[in-house]
């Protein structure tokens, strides 16, 4: 059975591997002519996805690429510096963490697949029709039994089978730019606070420059999302007269932005195509664990797919099924945290100064404790199980129809 998935980033990479350990005919197809190390950001690993990672036997691979940035420092005007111990504020969270660079994390899926899967670089796909034909920007047109779209917020498979979807701007802009080595310190993230604003920098491991990172409020701008140059524009308007911002913004290393967006679907299925990843239920861009969900929602479609022996129609209702509260927690976190992460007044900047101060000094299974008080859900991965799919798959899938 022949299975096309879009984009090489983590959840293509993830349903890629568990597809072929099931016995299906593997082919990921990515737009960039290779794997992407674009500078990218660093993301979080959280318990289901860590259970998944470690499952897949690149446990290993990820600890040895984590980030090692466990301290902050937060500035504020007119206020001392506040430190910050980020292990304890990840323990409130969840007690199985890692943060790694997003490419490194791209680049430990692929590694763990590409001898099982066929990898197709700098092309893309250009239609799909009912019966499964596809044809590409550049490739020859060829058949699957399943299409899965894993190519993010900006889907080229959803627009394509989907159209236009309800996408919820939930107030709030991110970015990140490429500095260079030597701004940021390897094991430090050092914060800038002001009403409606952060910019930071840090470093990680072995990465041979650093990251400013840039979250503010704003209404809806306008811009394309590929047009660099007017989003940089933006992003120097958004931290006028915060000094910092404004000189890791003269540098011309790699750079991202883009809305923190939720996307609002209520199925992520149509024929014999499926989506996974932020490119079926995105929560939000660095407010959502948008990571975590993209893993567990790839094991669990291919999963389910091997499960149902490859009735698609069978295999994508138990998916959705399965995910679903996954992605409407997820989706109420995000909202929770796009409002106090970056905060609106002085007072919220107080608040968040002095909680992150709190938790960095309680004893872990205290913080812990009180983290699970928290009606917001922060600790919404800790509640997540995921099955346990070697028990209900068979070692090969079902071959395909021979008359097709």
């Amino acid at each position: 059975m022949k299975i096309l998935i879009s984009g090489a980033s983590i959840a293509g990479p993830v349903t890629a591997y568990w597809l072929a350990r099931n016995g299906f005919e593997v082919t990921v197809v990515e737009r960039s002519p290779a794997l992407r190390k674009t500078g990218g950001h660093a993301v979080d690993l959280f318990r289901p996805a860590m259970d998944i990672a470690e499952r897949m036997g690149v446990l290993p691979a990820l600890l040895d690429r984590k980030t090692g940035t466990d301290r902050m420092t937060i500035h504020s005007p007119g206020a001392r510096p506040v430190e910050v111990d980020l292990r304890r504020v990840y323990s409130a969270v969840s007690d199985r963490h890692v943060e790694i660079m997003r490419d490194d994390l791209s680049e430990v899926f692929h590694d763990a697949t590409r001898g099982d899967v066929e990898y197709v670089f700098g092309d893309s796909i250009t239609s799909v029709s009912a019966d499964g034909e596809v044809t590409f920007e550049r490739g020859a047109p060829r058949r699957f039994d399943v299409v899965i779209g894993a190519d993010g917020l900006h889907s080229n498979v959803r627009r394509l089978v989907f159209g236009d979807v309800r996408e919820d701007f939930i107030g709030a802009y991110l970015a990140v730019q490429s500095v260079p080595d030597g701004l940021g310190r390897a094991d430090y993230t050092t914060a800038y606070i002001e009403p409606g604003r952060i910019a930071a920098i840090y470093s990680a491991r072995d990465l041979p420059d650093a990251r400013a990172v840039f979250l503010f409020h704003s209404g809806k701008l306008d811009y394309h999302y590929r047009d660099a140059v007017r989003q940089k524009e933006l992003l120097r308007s958004a931290f006028t007269g915060m000094a910092e911002a404004e000189s890791w913004l003269d540098h011309d290393g790699t750079f991202y932005f883009d809305s923190i967006t939720q996307l609002r679907m209520d199925t992520w299925s149509r024929g014999r195509v499926t989506l996974v990843g932020d490119a079926g239920h995105c929560p939000g861009p660095a407010v959502g664990g948008s990571t975590s969900l993209a893993v567990v929602g790839a094991y669990v479609l291919a999963g389910e797919l091997a499960a149902a022996n490859g009735d698609h129609e069978r295999a994508f209702a138990a998916y959705e099924a399965e995910m679903g509260d996954y992605v409407r927690r997820s989706r109420v976190v995000a909202l929770a945290a796009a409002k106090r992460i970056v905060p609106s007044t002085p007072r919220d900047v107080w608040l968040l100064r002095n909680g992150a101060r709190l938790v960095s000094h309680l004893p872990m299974p205290l913080g812990r404790a009180l983290a699970k008080l928290n009606r917001n859900g922060i600790r919404l991965h800790e509640a997540v199980r995921t099955k346990d799919y070697a028990s209900t798959t068979r070692a090969v899938a079902v071959p395909p129809d021979p008359s097709r």
